[in-house]
């Protein structure tokens, strides 16, 4: 039996990578949030990480298997980055609400650092496979 890297670690580089995507779009929303007219931004995770396995044809499956997990926010199918919609635009046009961002964030770093470990976890068992432990 032949084991690949690929097929041990799964989908996890590709949502690794989206994560640190989404991280750069939510700081650099961050970064903004006084500048007048800037429109905030924000990457459809699931649909997008269902999109570049489908392509890459890489293992994995992103559907919703419970009730209870959570959904995408955007519908699927639409570009990477999108805009979004503000609860209570500005006057100057910024739609950045600081604190939806900080949310957004604080909850993608958990995300990122779950994948990550998972990662670490799976790289720590194929080691400890190779040497035969």
């Amino acid at each position: 039996m032949k084991i690949s890297i690929d097929n041990a670690l799964g989908m996890m580089p590709e949502a690794l990578s989206l994560r640190a995507q989404r991280t750069n779009t939510l700081a650099n929303n961050i970064a903004n949030s006084d500048t007048p007219g800037f429109k905030a931004r924000d990457i459809d995770f699931h649909s997008v990480l269902k999109q570049r396995l489908a392509q890459s044809g890489s293992p994995g499956d992103v559907t919703r298997t419970h009730s209870t997990h959570l959904e995408g926010r955007f519908a699927p199918g639409r570009e990477a980055l999108q805009y979004r919609t503000p609860l209570m635009p500005s006057l100057d046009g910024n739609t950045v609400d600081t604190q939806l961002e900080q949310a957004e964030f604080a909850e993608n770093s958990i995300q990122f650092l779950t994948a990550l470990r998972f990662v670490n976890g799976k790289i720590s068992g194929l080691r400890t496979a190779i040497k035969g432990e």
